[in-house]
């Protein structure tokens, strides 16, 4: 396995993986996803592919399959009233293929992210999970991460 920057010509497994989290998202809150749905374009996803601001990492395999992704974000509140300047590397969306979990792939990719931030000058990397996933609630408390905060609503 390889993990590398996405290309253009991964494109149809990141959207077949794209679909598989939407799916994870729709089943639990179907009120908010649409079932089927992807979250980009293909013209934005090849746009985010190009854009380093927003760099996408593979797991490859030999044949150069994609086995999962992650969508990273480099965000920064320069010059804020209270918050401070750090750097910090958001996952916007971590997925392994579901037919491949338990393989280690998933962590294969937050360690490589986890390498990218620290050469990159980040403070730290954040991330977001819905609560109707548990199985990636307990991925990433496996993987060492803390809450930071919490979301909460009330539907009317």
């Amino acid at each position: 396995m390889n993990i590398r920057r996405a290309r253009e010509q991964d494109m149809p497994d990141i959207d077949r993986l794209l679909i598989q989290v939407n799916m994870v998202h729709h089943k639990g809150r179907p009120d908010l996803f649409k079932a089927g749905q992807k979250k980009y374009t293909d013209e934005q996803l090849k746009a985010l592919i190009h854009d380093d601001s927003r760099p996408i990492f593979v797991a490859a395999d030999e044949e150069e399959h994609v086995l999962g992704y992650a969508f990273c974000i480099f965000q920064q509140h320069l010059n804020d009233n209270i918050l401070t300047d750090i750097k910090t590397l958001y996952i916007d969306d971590l997925c392994v293929d579901e037919s491949l979990r338990g393989r280690h792939i998933g962590r294969a990719l937050y360690e490589a992210v986890l390498g990218f931030a620290r050469e990159s000058g980040c403070y730290n990397v954040t991330l977001n999970v819905w609560s109707l996933n548990d199985s990636a609630m307990s991925f990433y408390e496996r993987c060492g991460l803390k809450p930071q905060k919490v979301g909460m609503e009330t539907i009317l």
